[in-house]
């Protein structure tokens, strides 16, 4: 029996790329079921909402762009694999590790593959703010903020070992009381349609 690929995705293409023959060549091999599906790889939306104009994407891994920190994928891209049926995961929920580590463990902060700006470490503290007033786990609160948009399927954070594993299904596990998302919609800390997480969605899968 003939391999078969569950689903195949492009990686590290830009807004510049052309992709019209990879895309054709994909699209053949989805008719011809030797895959299931194939997507994008990639860390900016605007690469996603060309490629959704040329070609029927089945999902898009999109990397830090739709975040505690960065919600710019509710303008077009998000509504727009809605109207496609395009399942997104999201990688890179702690923005390169800001809100994993928050601001005060003393390590480096980082955000989008360097130092943290002043500006987002201080809107970084603001959250944390809100979190400690509510007992939630800053971590937490970025794994789960994403997985309540009806276009995502998943959250795919980076984890280097066992103990990050663990620790990680911890905190996804945490329930987090509706008014600490209504404290962060007021303090403008996400966007006022930003779809939020409920605490009966604590548990189900990453």
């Amino acid at each position: 029996m003939a391999a078969r690929t569950m689903a195949t995705t492009m990686h590290a293409i830009g807004s510049n790329s052309r992709t019209a023959g990879g895309f054709r060549a994909l699209e053949e091999l989805r008719a011809s079921k030797a895959i299931d599906g194939f997507g994008l790889g990639v860390n900016e939306t605007a690469i996603c909402l060309q490629a959704m104009r040329e070609t029927r994407l089945d999902m898009v891994l999109l990397a830090g762009r739709y975040t505690l920190l960065e919600q710019d994928a509710l303008n077009a891209f998000l509504p727009t694999c809605v109207a496609q049926n395009v399942s997104v995961v999201i990688g890179g929920p702690y923005n390169s590790g800001i809100l994993a580590t928050g601001t005060r463990s003393g390590a480096p902060m980082h955000y989008d593959y360097a130092i943290a700006p002043p500006a987002i470490v201080e809107r970084v503290r603001r959250i944390e703010r809100i979190a400690d007033a509510h007992a939630v786990p800053l971590a937490a609160a970025a794994l789960r903020f994403p997985i309540a948009h009806p276009a995502v399927a998943r959250v795919l954070p980076g984890l280097a070992s066992a103990a990050q594993v663990e620790r990680t299904l911890e905190v996804y596990n945490t329930k987090i009381p509706d008014d600490f998302w209504r404290d962060l919609r007021q303090a403008g800390l996400i966007r006022a349609d930003a779809p939020v997480p409920s605490p009966a969605m604590a548990g189900t899968e990453l």
